[in-house]
């Protein structure tokens, strides 16, 4: 990395370093984590906190991770190869997670000593474990989701972090970032942002326990910023996939992406009022959306589905391509169409509505282009939205 490189990512502010901030009060009430999730993400995730855990002594060394328990072909159970091999045999094979890591399948007895919840699994799951959750974690327990996605209910799109404040009663982070799994699980250089509302402490300590030397945190004062970033982001990620897939070239991707951050951020602030703009120019802005357009699944799941005319369904693709692992963008475009569709705003969000229209069937995978005949109706102007 070039000196540039390492002095602007350096932790900003009392952000210095994730040795020299552990205050007094830390070092006498050791925190206890437990990962909620297994899979790819959920594993890497594990991985980064485990080798902190170890060095910062104001986190118990042991780190559990509750594992959906999984029977796998040779006959045994997914939790006990990870205990015995130290390994995700099925979703980050041939890496090691570190020996202070606990596979648990029991979700109770994951989180039951636990005082730092990192929330990890498919969206579509969250509001099932919540409930199991309730009652079952301790009252001064903190949160923070890594998760992609969103809930729409009768009252409005309701965000996963507020979903875990408002069932678990507790205050919950995100964390985001351009990520891919496998390329961070190897060491390879990466960034992500936490976003957090009010307390910059809490946000400093999730600092702590994810920044590593290849992985640079940095925090910021916007939980519904960088939620929805990287929410977006893999819808836009369906749409380049197509474009891949029908071998439109890089100059229509590249409008693709330009296009689909435009209603990123517009979605957002007609959302919520208090998205910053900046947000949009960390790692879980743009960054990430870069990534997850050249590298993630749900680009490359959407390149197989054009390829075949949309013949063949999403959920059939998934389960071919990526081994039990699965896709955030077409359920992610769902939930936005129900969104605009509720509030009126189809027409102001051609992109992510051509892209929830050819998932279903209801348009041709090379209509991904043609949304651009159809011009937005609206600018934004000093982070507030004006239509005409």
């Amino acid at each position: 990395m070039s000196p540039a490189m390492k002095a602007e990512n350096q932790p900003q502010e009392e952000l210095t370093s994730p040795e020299n901030t552990i205050s007094n009060d830390e070092l006498h009430q050791k925190s206890k984590v437990t990962v909620v999730g297994s899979g790819n993400w959920g594993s890497v995730a594990t991985k980064l906190i485990a080798s902190n855990t170890l060095k910062l002594t104001s986190f118990h060394d042991e780190v559990r991770m509750w594992v959906f328990e999984e029977t796998l072909p040779s006959g045994e159970k997914l939790s006990e190869v990870i205990n015995k091999t130290n390994e995700n045999v099925k979703y980050l094979p041939g890496i090691k997670l570190g020996k202070n890591v606990v596979a648990d399948p029991d979700l109770e007895n994951a989180v039951r000593d636990a005082n730092m919840l990192v929330f990890v699994t498919p969206h579509q799951f969250m509001e099932g474990i919540c409930r199991k959750l309730v009652g079952k974690i301790r009252e001064d327990a903190e949160a923070i989701s890594l998760i992609k996605g969103m809930e729409v209910k009768m009252e409005g799109p309701c965000m996963i972090s507020t979903l875990i404040t408002e069932q678990l009663g507790i205050n919950c982070c995100v964390l985001m970032g351009a990520n891919i799994a496998h390329e961070i699980a190897q060491e390879k250089f990466s960034e992500a942002t936490v976003g957090y509302r009010t307390n910059r402490g809490i946000a400093e300590k999730w600092v702590r326990l994810f920044y590593t030397p290849y992985f640079i945190v940095s925090a910021v004062q916007d939980v519904e910023g960088v939620e929805l970033c990287g929410t977006l982001k893999n819808v836009v990620a369906i749409g380049a996939g197509f474009v891949d897939g029908l071998e439109m070239g890089n100059n229509t991707k590249a409008a693709i992406m330009r296009i689909g951050l435009r209603e990123m951020k517009a979605f957002s602030k007609l959302l919520f009022s208090s998205v910053k703009d900046s947000t949009f120019f960390e790692s879980c802005g743009v960054a990430d959306l870069i990534t997850t357009c050249l590298g993630g699944r749900n680009r490359k799941v959407a390149e197989a589905f054009a390829k075949n005319g949309g013949k063949r369904s999403f959920d059939v693709l998934e389960a071919e391509m990526l081994q039990g692992q699965k896709l955030q963008g077409v359920s992610t475009a769902r939930e936005v169409y129900e969104v605009l569709s509720h509030r009126g705003w189809l027409e102001l969000f051609p992109l992510f509505t051509t892209v929830h229209e050819i998932c279903i069937g209801h348009l041709p995978p090379t209509a991904i282009v043609e949304h651009s005949e159809r011009a937005p109706k609206f600018s934004l102007v000093e982070g507030s939205a004006q239509y005409y």
